[in-house]
Parts: C-alpha cells; sequence; structure tokens
C-alpha cells in the first residue's frame, strides 16, 4: 500500500473527477488577501474545507443518543462564516468538496493542526473505495470553553491510499447507506 502524492491528487482531480470543487494548490488568503486556515492539495494530501451549514449537538430534549434510532431535534441548526461549538460538545458539517473514490483507493480523514492545537478534534471515518459524496465532519469542543469553527475554510486533510490489489467488494457494490450523500447527513440504520 502507498500513499499518493500531490502530482496524482491534481491527476485524479482533474481526468477522474475525483474532488470537486479542487484547489490544485495550498490556499492560505482569502480574495481580500486576508489569512485563513489553509486549503487545497499539500505534499501528500488534500486539506478540505468546511461548508457553512453546521448542526449543533444540544440536550434541550434530554434525548438518549441512539444510532439505531437517532432523534434529528437532538441538534440545533446554525448557517454562516463560522459556528460556535459549547464547551465539551460536538457538532456537524459537511465539506465543500464532493469525493469520488476510486476503487484501488482508501481515504483516511485527518484533523488539521490549527484545531487541534486550540482542543478540536476532526473525525471523519475512511471513504472507501467508490464511496462518493460529500463528507460529513464531526467536530468535537474537547476544552471547558466555547470553540469556533470557520466555514469555508481548511478544516481536516484526506490522506489517499492505494492497494496493492483491487477489492472484490466495493462500498458501491455493497450499496453502501452513505453513497451520495450531499450536505450533513445524520445516523442511518
Amino acid at each position: 500500500m502507498t500513499i499518493k502524492s500531490d502530482k496524482w491528487i491534481r491527476e485524479m482531480a482533474t481526468n477522474y473527477s475525483m474532488i470537486k470543487p479542487f484547489e490544485p494548490n495550498q490556499i492560505r488568503l482569502d480574495k481580500s488577501n486576508e489569512k485563513i486556515i489553509s486549503y487545497g492539495t499539500s505534499s501528500y494530501g488534500y486539506d478540505v474545507r468546511c461548508s457553512n451549514e453546521f448542526k449543533v449537538f444540544t440536550n434541550i430534549n434530554s434525548a438518549i443518543v441512539d444510532p439505531k434510532e437517532f432523534d434529528p431535534n437532538s441538534f440545533v441548526d446554525v448557517s454562516g462564516d463560522c459556528c460556535v461549538i459549547p464547551p465539551n460538545a460536538f457538532a456537524l458539517a459537511s465539506t465543500i468538496e464532493y469525493f469520488k473514490i476510486p476503487r484501488n483507493i482508501l481515504t483516511v480523514c485527518l484533523g488539521k493542526s490549527t484545531y487541534a492545537r486550540c482542543g478540536i478534534i476532526v473525525n471523519v471515518t475512511p471513504l472507501e473505495p467508490e464511496w462518493e459524496g460529500h463528507v460529513t465532519l464531526e467536530f468535537s469542543n474537547t476544552t471547558s470553553l466555547p470553540a469556533k469553527i470557520y466555514a469555508n475554510e481548511g478544516v481536516a486533510q484526506m490522506v489517499f491510499f492505494e492497494s496493492d490489489e483491487i477489492c472484490e467488494v466495493s462500498y458501491k457494490d455493497r450499496g453502501g447507506k452513505y453513497q451520495g450523500q450531499k450536505g450533513v447527513t445524520l445516523p442511518k440504520t
């Protein structure tokens, strides 16, 4: 198994539409030349951006968190340039980018150090071979203070691993329940 380089990422985004929209370089300034948390292609990964639609977890209804019968009323919808996550809480968002993973690739998501150094953990399960969609991101605020997530800026890095052989059954083959998801997707059974 090998990790894929910037050259390969650019090639796959251009020829296979693996990432849309795609930024071939690392972007560190917005259109007004203000500093932002970087996104785009890096040496061995791709830094994704967060959309401006968030679902912030709340215990206002005192519901039990049950992945088999998840209550969507456990979230408050927030839209905007940023989202403030309460202390020791979490929020969901999705990537701006839509991914189309090749059959011989497994993609792993890692948090960016800028957020990790603030006590904000990004969690995403692996993007399996032939999965496609917007990635649902989970941000955990591990601190005792409110924490801010910025929309339209870098939040996590995708790292692409190529297998030495093609899998027998891909995510698409088995009809995965999160195939083709758009925006924030809540748990499904």
